[in-house]
């Protein structure tokens, strides 16, 4: 498959279908819209048909929607964390298409419930300041409770009284000083490893002084700020702290009755989204006094399913359509890339899209790296437990449950290549780390230098296709020579190598050995002299050539690359084998009780280790040895005009 041809499509309604035409095309999921009012050489003709219309905002309700969207959240979040413990009540993600969706909100409502949510929240922030402060002050007055006088109600003649807070790291410095005071008079309140409270009763006329001795030892003066001594205070503060509770436990209730409309709340969120959406695009469009102009990019193949579903929603001749075909400016500063491939290959696009999208007229690779990332996959894992595991796990997932889009997109990844990672597990004779009872057809412990063959094997026949596809982007483009030097020389040389040591090595063949050596030096010929055909300077160009020979080295290194292969193939089966070896010098009774948990927690961080190995390693082999032969990249992804499903998949056509 390839790339997406796209079309440019302009449509213009009459203002009263504003709406449902942008829901049609946002339930469709098949448009990404094109910015009118952005100035490019595409929308010159907005500037001469529409310069007062461009110029203009029109109002829309994309604030409020915004503002609906976080209450909703505040409120979901609120009644989550604060309500009683029950059942976790949650939108069930299931299929819909958007009209269903916007059909099943009652909107008065939600409108209704979200104010009276909000309050309760508000009255539930003010319980918990009432409840801190109340906490606050029952641990201060808890270490003066038994102090048996209101100091703010003590009105000595000669005397004056401080309540203190000293450091206890300070107390001994502080009973020193105030034995050498006359008249000084002290008494313990409360004391701890870290602080002591105290009350100092000392002449009138000693009050410098005593701060004095206060900034000495580190203390402070303690005001009171209260109306009766510290321990009526404090039983007063234990009544209003037993009436906070109350009072906090009836709001949890209440709070805990509205958990049942969490998934209402769920549900006009997801409908809030997508009209939130649909008012930001509408800054996007052209309105004249009576007509709306729209215009985005969508696929050839569906311009008839946009037809036929407007046809359906607004009648055949309520919209204007026209599609075209994108000019070559458009090709290169905007159509966006989307790619089109078997269902069996289209998982696989994440790889491509993690490296860099095709531009429009480029190949897209997806189909040539699936078969050899299916190959790679499998032999870096290479157990067939693992492999079982990953596709009993999917394959459940998958037909089971309503994953959100791009988890379910992994979800087929895994499940595809579970069918390698079977397949060399078989091969390997690898079953969970156990070797199953036959004899395998290649042996991680006895096999391990044709296992190294076999996977440069691999990368060789990967490197030549990679250099074939270079050879027929050039015949594509017409560009014969560089199809010679870029790709069928390079791949003369690595066959001529191949064959002349097989010839010398392996068979004992003179002739053989001449001819890899013949198409091996004809090929170098090729690379050296065809820059000097294509170059104006013929010393430049066989500069050029000789540059592009000593590539060969990266060749060498390119190979050696795939030895990864072996290598995470044999050290994941050996790791799995040596967790079960730990297991088994346990005690019978322990290796069947806490063994079983242990075996569970070491298999399940090896397969985890062992997958993040083989995906990240494989894509690598991918991007660095196969890419690097062909593939530029650099294309834009398509963006379609669609809702966020947050918590509801939007029904495509074909679902």
């Amino acid at each position: 498959m390839a790339v997406t041809r796209m079309s440019k499509l302009t449509a213009i309604c009459d203002q009263r279908h504003q709406e449902s035409l942008l829901q049609t095309i946002q339930g469709l999921q098949r448009i990404e819209m094109r910015d009118l009012k952005k100035e490019n050489t595409s929308n010159q003709w907005v500037k001469e048909y529409f310069a007062e219309e461009a110029a203009l905002m029109e109002p829309t309700q994309e604030a409020e929607l915004v503002d609906l969207q976080k209450d909703i959240q505040q409120a979901i979040q609120f009644i989550r964390h604060y309500g009683a413990k029950s059942k976790n009540f949650s939108l069930k993600r299931s299929f819909l298409s958007l009209q269903e969706l916007e059909a099943g909100i009652d909107e008065e409502k939600v409108r209704k419930q979200l104010p009276e949510i909000l309050a309760l929240e508000k009255q539930w922030q003010k319980l918990t300041a009432e409840k801190d402060s109340l906490n606050e002050a029952e641990t201060w007055l808890s270490h003066w409770q038994y102090l048996d006088i209101n100091p703010n109600t003590l009105l000595p003649n000669y005397t004056d009284l401080f309540l203190v807070s000293l450091p206890a790291s300070g107390y001994d410095a502080f009973k020193e000083s105030i034995a050498k005071e006359a008249n000084f008079y002290f008494e313990e309140i409360y004391v701890d490893e870290r602080e002591v409270n105290l009350v100092l009763v000392f002449p009138k006329q000693a009050q410098t002084t005593a701060t004095a001795l206060l900034e000495t030892s580190g203390g402070s003066k303690i005001e009171y700020a209260y109306q009766q001594e510290p321990k009526a205070e404090l039983a007063e503060i234990k009544k209003q702290l037993t009436t906070n509770q109350k009072a906090m436990e009836e709001l949890t209730r209440q709070v805990g009755q509205l958990i049942k409309i969490i998934p209402e709340l769920q549900w006009a969120e997801e409908v809030f989204l997508a009209r939130q959406q649909r008012e930001f695009v509408k800054n996007q469009l052209i309105h004249s006094r009576y007509l709306v102009v729209i215009q985005g990019w969508i696929s050839s193949k569906d311009q008839g399913m946009l037809a036929e579903e407007i046809t359906q929603r607004l009648g055949a001749d309520e919209v204007y359509l026209d599609f075209e075909t994108p000019s070559e400016a458009e090709i290169t500063e905007e159509v966006p890339i989307a790619l089109e491939n078997h269902p069996i290959v289209a998982p696989f696009e994440l790889l491509t899209e993690m490296y860099s999208l095709p531009k429009y007229n480029e190949i897209d690779p997806t189909p040539w790296l699936m078969p050899f990332y299916f190959v790679f996959f499998g032999m870096m894992v290479a157990d067939a437990g693992y492999g079982l595991l990953m596709l009993l796990a999917t394959t459940f997932a998958l037909k089971k449950m309503v994953l959100p889009t791009g988890i379910a997109r992994f979800a087929k990844f895994f499940q595809i290549l579970s069918l390698p990672t079977i397949a060399w597990g078989l091969i390997y004779g690898s079953f969970f780390g156990l070797t199953l009872p036959y004899t395998p057809i290649l042996s991680t412990e006895n096999d391990v230098v044709q296992i190294m063959i076999l996977s440069v094997a691999f990368g060789f026949i990967q490197i030549l296709v990679g250099l074939f596809i270079a050879a027929k982007e050039h015949i594509r483009q017409k560009d014969y020579l560089s199809a010679i030097s870029d790709g069928f020389a390079w791949q003369g040389i690595l066959i001529g190598i191949v064959i002349a040591v097989a010839g010398n090595s392996l068979l004992d063949n003179v002739a053989l050995t001449y001819l890899g050596a013949a198409i091996a030096i004809i090929s170098v010929l090729g690379i050296l002299f065809i820059p000097v055909l294509q170059s104006t300077s013929k010393l430049k160009g066989f500069a050029k050539g000789a540059y592009s020979l000593y590539g060969i080295t990266g060749y060498i290194g390119d190979l050696v690359s795939y030895t990864r292969l072996m290598a995470l193939g044999i050290s994941g089966g050996s790791i799995a084998a040596a967790f079960n070896l730990i297991v088994s010098y346990l005690p019978t009774g322990a290796r069947f009780t806490a063994g079983i948990v242990l075996i569970i927690i070491l298999q399940g961080l090896n397969i985890f280790l062992s997958l993040l190995s083989a995906f990240v390693h494989g894509a690598r082999l991918q991007y660095v040895e196969f890419f690097g032969k062909f593939y530029s990249g650099g294309g834009r992804g398509f963006s379609p005009f669609k809702t966020a499903e947050k918590y509801v998949n939007i029904k495509r056509k074909e679902d």
